[in-house]
């Protein structure tokens, strides 16, 4: 088998990098035409279409995106020579990973918690709103997004949606709130409480329950994001009705008491894949 032609690699990762032929020409300061030539030519080689073209811009296909990242190793080289000989230098598999702005942080790193500390692996996170993570993994730019939401899918967007757990949902806040005896309906009825706001599938439950239990809660503040909840529970500004394990480190040090469990309420944590004939390597090593 003939080797790859590095000089048509090069070509290609400048222009996956600048995403438009005419800055990747002046960049390398040739011609559109022998720069079009050189990507075929590495094309025909791998045998598959490197990019797709929206309208002006150049978009990378699967396996470009997979050509792309092996290429950003290899011309790294140079670099990575000088420190291989300091005995500091490896190289590294990128996985990218998407997480809803609201997902729980210890949720997201006891997931990523088998490949944390691998000196051969790149971890790249990005927070953002569901629409925006799910159009990065469309687009493959994305190998997997963290979500409590399983997504809708179709022929046109192949997602699949691995459920990796499911928590209850639990009253939680400081001692001082949580001292009384009294029943869910009273506490609920009584106390200061930290809710999802109704946007989320979360909320829908718990009003649900409160609906069902005849009350009107008193609610102290509805917050969309639970790292900001967590931190305004440790601050006493009411009782939070969350997953546990977005306060595990409180609740282990004593800080936060768990009250109890609110009964049929949990959460659901989702890895939304993309259907593709290339998957990230890592994304085994997470699942298994």
């Amino acid at each position: 088998m003939a080797n790859i032609n590095y000089h048509h690699l090069y070509y290609f990762y400048v222009v996956a990098r600048e995403g438009h032929l005419t800055r990747a020409a002046e960049h390398l300061n040739v011609s559109q035409s022998a720069l079009s030539s050189q990507i075929r030519q590495l094309e025909e080689r791998l045998g598959l279409k490197l990019f797709e073209r929206r309208g002006r811009a150049l978009h990378l296909t699967e396996a470009g995106r997979i050509t792309l990242d092996h290429s950003e190793v290899i011309f790294s080289t140079g670099q990575e020579l000088l420190a291989t000989l300091q005995q500091t230098g490896f190289s590294r598999q990128p996985l990218r990973v998407g997480a809803i702005s609201t997902l729980s942080r210890n949720f997201q790193l006891s997931f990523l918690k088998p490949i944390l500390g691998r000196t051969d692996v790149e971890i790249i996170l990005r927070t953002g709103s569901s629409a925006e993570l799910m159009g990065a993994l469309s687009a493959m730019q994305l190998d997997l997004v963290l979500t409590n939401q399983e997504p809708q899918a179709d022929a046109m967007t192949p997602f699949i949606a691995h459920r990796l757990d499911e928590q209850p949902v639990s009253l939680i806040g400081l001692q001082r709130l949580c001292s009384e005896e009294m029943s869910l309906p009273d506490r609920l009825a009584s106390s200061p409480l930290l809710l999802p706001t109704r946007s989320s599938g979360l909320r829908r439950g718990i009003d649900a329950l409160i609906n069902r239990l005849g009350v009107t809660p008193q609610i102290a503040a509805e917050i969309d994001d639970m790292a900001m909840m967590r931190l305004m529970a440790r601050e006493g500004a009411g009782i939070a009705a969350i997953p546990p394990i977005v306060v595990k480190d409180e609740l282990e040090a004593g800080t936060l008491l768990e009250i109890e469990q609110l009964p049929g309420i949990s959460e659901t944590f989702f890895a939304i894949s993309l259907e593709r004939r290339f998957p990230n390597p890592l994304i085994k090593t997470l699942f298994s």
